[in-house]
């Protein structure tokens, strides 16, 4: 398994491009990772102001900690090379991601990754601009294992439900939510698919957008479906929606206290020849579930949480 470079997903906000206003607030927000859209949220007539405006935020203005990211347009539209050619060149040093919508096939991340290589050569950026797998078409599912292999610089892994719902064929009724006839979460195989493959390449699994903005709970559970399937992170297309996936993906302070417990329980069994415990909340625990407890406590730090 790869090592990639670990960035804060907790959150990734989808902001347009067409507007310095929406973009100086989400910069305001202190969220994990923003993408500025040049796709879905960009009128065609506005693209050319857009990628005006992305420039100006990576070159002008404060992101913090912010991971700075843009979404292209696909490749299958001529879109895409302005998008490359004009934001790239002018903004590479201060971008830290780049976000690939509707990836079907191993070659379309070829063709990306060779546009940027010379780009990032002719202009001297010192660094390589990481990839955001977005999955939103059937036969990015069927290719998983080969996108996910096609380039070393892939960082995330991405479900776009809103696509996906039209490539596959899903009444767009049963899109977010309970669905009306069928059990459970209908996209339970996409999204495990995903995460297991962005697992196997060391890279983040993360949950696309949520389009019922007024169902906070609704999102909520989202998060914590994908949480639970080991997911990192999901979009916020909507400013209240960032503080609900941020608490949710990171741990919660009592997670981080039974971990804490359990750990300290672990080292005085040691001392006793014990190999298992109960833990605080009443689970055995062996030897194996110490890397567990730990990263608890690692995805703490990593968040800046209190720990101690």
């Amino acid at each position: 398994m790869n090592e990639k470079i670990k960035r804060r997903r907790r959150c990734m906000m989808s902001v347009p491009g067409s507007s310095l206003q929406k973009i100086e607030k989400a910069l305001g927000m202190g969220v994990d990772h923003i993408f500025l859209d040049l796709e879905d949220a960009v009128a065609p007539k506005l693209k050319p102001e857009a990628r005006k405006n992305v420039i100006k935020a990576f070159n002008e203005m404060d992101w913090g900690n912010t991971v700075r990211s843009f979404r292209m347009n696909g490749i299958d539209s001529y879109w895409a090379i302005q998008d490359l050619t004009e934001v790239v060149s002018a903004a590479g040093r201060h971008i830290d991601t780049l976000v690939i919508p509707k990836v079907k096939y191993a070659r379309d991340v070829h063709f990306v990754e060779t546009m940027l290589e010379l780009i990032e050569q002719e202009h001297n950026i010192g660094h390589k601009i990481g990839f955001e797998i977005l999955i939103e078409e059937v036969e990015g599912i069927h290719n998983i294992k080969e996108i996910a292999a096609s380039s070393d610089r892939i960082e995330s892994l991405m479900f776009g439900v809103g696509d996906y719902t039209r490539a596959q064929g899903v009444d767009f009724r049963d899109a977010f939510g309970k669905p009306r006839f069928y059990p459970g979460d209908i996209w339970h195989h996409q999204r495990s698919t995903l995460a297991v493959a962005a697992r196997t390449i060391g890279a983040d699994y993360v949950d696309g957008p949520w389009a019922m903005i007024p169902d906070l709970d609704g999102y909520r559970n989202e998060c914590r479906m994908v949480k639970t399937l080991g997911g990192v992170g999901k979009w916020a297309i909507h400013p209240t929606q960032v503080e609900v996936a941020t608490s949710e993906f990171g741990p919660s302070v009592e997670e981080i206290s039974l971990a804490k417990q359990a750990l300290a329980m672990f080292d005085k069994a040691k001392t006793q020849g014990k190999g298992a415990i109960k833990s605080p909340d009443g689970i055995l625990l062996d030897e194996a579930a110490i890397p567990l407890l730990q990263n608890v406590l690692n995805d703490a730090a990593f968040y800046g949480m209190a720990v101690d």
